[in-house]
């Protein structure tokens, strides 16, 4: 049987709550505290921009950092949870995780709105898993199999070229040419006509 391989690279329980809880809280932070500058600079007035942008900073980044850093906190501790119970980690645990956190977080205002924030916890981190399926699957895709081919015999640079070229040709067309004036250029009769009729010299 094989082993279900997980979604994405996270870190094991019950380390992932922590890293989660950290990670949500610098997003929060971050991305709080550039929404509620360009709102401060935007609402404050003409000489005191500066003063105001970091007004706005400084009382509402955290604010949002934290309230992010709960819903990864409750995240995670579902997403183990549900990995020590299911004994397994999927993507389902992660829409589970989501939907539970959502309606956890909301619970205090009734079991309607309960149900509406997890119903809407679930569907975004459905979103999220389906969104890195996709792209897990297309960089899969898109990487072409490499087809290893058998090495050849190593040989000599130019060997096939050389093959059927002699030595020197010089020397050849100097062997020839000594061979028609003197020695294999023979009539029947035993006698060279290179030679003015005289028989071949034998060495």
């Amino acid at each position: 049987m094989e082993e279900e391989e997980p979604v994405a690279a996270r870190e094991p329980c019950p380390y992932r709550i922590v890293d989660d809880c950290g990670g949500a809280f610098a997003m929060g932070a971050i991305g709080g505290g550039l929404f509620h500058a360009f709102k401060g600079y935007r609402n404050s007035p003409p000489y005191g921009k500066i003063a105001g942008t970091m007004q706005a900073v400084r009382m509402n980044a955290p604010r949002v950092g934290g309230s992010f850093a709960i819903w990864g906190l409750c995240y995670s501790s579902f997403d183990c949870s549900l990995v020590a119970v299911r004994g397994k980690d999927d993507s389902w645990n992660s829409i589970t995780a989501g939907f539970l956190t959502g309606g956890a977080l909301a619970i205090r205002s009734g079991p309607a709105v309960a149900l509406q924030s997890a119903t809407f916890g679930g569907l975004i981190l459905g979103l999220i898993e389906g969104v890195q399926v996709l792209a897990s699957k297309y960089a899969h895709d898109s990487v072409s199999p490499i087809v290893e081919t058998p090495e050849l015999a190593p040989t000599p640079a130019g060997l096939g070229q050389l093959q059927n070229v002699p030595a020197n040709p010089w020397a050849q067309e100097d062997v020839t040419s000594f061979d028609n004036k003197y020695g294999n250029n023979v009539g029947s009769d035993g006698q060279n006509p290179n030679n003015g009729g005289l028989p071949s010299p034998s060495f």
